[in-house]
């Protein structure tokens, strides 16, 4: 898998996720195999640009393969100021948040809502990409709601753009995260184009990103809310395409390890106070993959303030 001059390792992607993607997990999923991992938004806004919080969504200083950062916004002079601005920061790849369907971002015409638009798809797309000298990449959605699909159309925009590569997610922004990705508009967009196309949305087991492979033709996978708490589906899945294997669920004692490190990652790079309030939702997501686990001592996890007590009853609810 390319994109532009940059090989992957491999044909997986951390989808970027606000609150989610920060570097300790980007990290974590890169060391199970993720291809690429790509940062959580950041705002274009300049106003916010030297903001702390939006520093801190595209610190990839510490993290190992390639520095991929999203960008959203909806002004094309500002996100070709934000690209240059993470591309002199380090940044390796921008990718162009056109995807999320959240009701803040779509609310200022941001996400998943710059698809009403085609001409100011346009020339975002190509103010971004004549900003940089790195590759642009684009992530969507299939349209609007299911009577404006207009995936195909954004896609031809982007290659004549100059984008790299465009990953597409299997709904609209109408349908959120509810029902079933579907599959066949993005099959029809890699028909159309030569740039490669990532398939998004609902992969959450080895079987089925070789389903999606090869019911869409696409390039490469990305992967969302299935990580969370289980970096190992990046290894799963890698080993399952390339032997026809699964292999073994982590141990009790594998996801505590993995647990430990992830969490006190994120103590060191927020801090003790921020570490361990955003280590609790982590917590509770690779407590999803283990059987019995102690719930008043979950209830404990998020109430202390203190990293080592977060770890001892870490531990202690896995029953180690």
């Amino acid at each position: 898998m390319h994109i532009a001059h940059h090989q992957l390792s491999n044909n997986l992607i951390l989808a970027p996720m606000a609150g989610i993607t920060d570097a300790p997990f980007r990290e974590i999923c890169t060391q199970f195999g993720a291809g690429l991992a790509v940062s959580e938004m950041v705002a274009s806004n300049p106003i916010l640009r030297h903001h702390p919080r939006t520093l801190l969504r595209a610190e990839h200083s510490a993290n190992s393969g390639l520095r991929s950062v999203q960008i959203l916004g909806t002004n094309p002079h500002d996100l070709a100021e934000a690209a240059r601005f993470n591309v002199e920061n380090g940044a390796q790849i921008i990718d162009i948040n056109m995807g999320c369907p959240a009701k803040k971002v779509c609310s200022v015409a941001a996400g998943s809502a710059l698809l009403r638009d085609e001409t100011l798809v346009k020339k975002i797309l190509e103010a971004v990409v004549n900003a940089v000298n790195v590759p642009v990449t684009l992530k969507i959605r299939t349209g609007w709601d299911s009577e404006t699909r207009n995936a195909l159309t954004i896609a031809k925009i982007a290659e004549d753009a100059g984008v790299a590569a465009l990953t597409i997610h299997g709904r609209t922004r109408a349908c959120k995260f509810e029902g079933f990705a579907e599959y066949e508009t993005i099959k029809q967009v890699k028909h159309a184009v030569n740039i490669p196309i990532i398939a998004n949305g609902d992969i959450d087991s080895p079987e089925k990103a070789r389903f999606v492979l090869n019911e869409t033709g696409a390039d490469a996978i990305m992967i969302g809310r299935a990580a969370q708490g289980n970096p190992w589906l990046f290894q799963h899945i890698s080993h399952f395409l390339t032997h026809g294997i699964l292999l073994e669920s982590p141990t009790v004692n594998e996801i505590y390890r993995v647990m430990t490190l992830h969490l006190e990652n994120l103590y060191s790079f927020y801090g003790a106070g921020l570490g361990v309030r955003l280590a609790r939702k982590h917590a509770g997501w690779y407590f999803r993959h283990v059987d019995g686990v102690d719930l008043q001592l979950k209830k404990q996890i998020n109430e202390t303030l203190e990293p080592a007590k977060q770890l001892e009853f870490v531990r202690l609810a896995l029953h180690l």
